[in-house]
């Protein structure tokens, strides 16, 4: 059910941008609607690229993916038609099981994510008031 993408094309590239996007517009409603064209250009030129990625596919259908840098989660986002279905906890399990994840940062102002996390055994061990790119976008940086 889970895969990796070793080698992602230019269309995967892509498609993953367009499932981040869709599930930000669901789940960051705290975002300004500006900052999110901004956030794509990085996901797509900067954070996709420099990622150990992972996808969850059903068919040709792109489920949820997962981003890891070392033993951390970078990123894990789920098309907004797969939610509470158990797609981003398998995705999560398996990098924890696999590949060690222990690490993740979470939005505070997103509740829901940061529910999911606990419930996966994840602990706030600090917090910063902004994200990294300076914006107010207070950060908690989870452990288990």
């Amino acid at each position: 059910m889970v895969e990796r993408l070793t080698a992602p094309t230019p269309e995967e590239l892509d498609r993953l941008t367009e499932l981040w996007e869709a599930s930000v517009v669901a789940t960051h409603t705290f975002l300004d609607a500006a900052d999110i064209p901004y956030f794509r250009r990085i996901v797509r030129t900067e954070a996709l690229p420099a990622a150990e990625l992972y996808v969850v596919r059903d068919g040709g259908e792109w489920r949820a993916f997962a981003g890891i840098g070392g033993d951390k989660l970078e990123m894990l986002f789920v098309a907004p038609h797969s939610r509470g279905k158990g797609v981003g906890r398998t995705l999560v399990e398996h990098l924890v099981r696999e590949r060690g994840i222990r690490r993740v940062d979470v939005n505070e102002q997103n509740a829901q994510a940061v529910g999911f996390y606990r419930r996966l055994g994840f602990r706030p061990v600090s917090r910063d008031e902004r994200d990294p790119s300076g914006r107010p976008y207070p950060i908690l940086h989870l452990e288990r």
